[in-house]
């Protein structure tokens, strides 16, 4: 499995068991704050969470331009791939 299907993976289950999110509303386009109800505390749950998924500190900065799943998916991708470029 590719990175990016793990995150989203991973993006989607949280969303699903943590904010109740329905599945069928999950899309790299929906909009986290208007399609899928995720207010400014959901978001920094979601960050705690990301952050023990991936072992790596995300700015919560990085999340003040989130707007959509894919906007998710694209910080944490970002923040793996320097990871593992930092490392080699």
């Amino acid at each position: 499995m590719d990175v990016r299907t793990e995150v989203t993976e991973k993006i989607n289950s949280t969303l699903i068991d943590l904010f109740e999110v329905d599945p069928e509303a999950i899309s790299d386009s929906s909009l986290l704050y208007e399609d899928l109800d995720i207010d400014s505390i959901d978001a920094v749950d979601l960050i705690i969470e990301l952050k023990a998924f991936t072992g790596l500190v995300i700015d919560p900065d990085d999340f003040k331009s989130v707007k959509t799943v894919e906007d998710v998916i694209n910080i944490v991708c970002k923040l793996l791939e320097n990871e593992t470029n930092s490392e080699g």
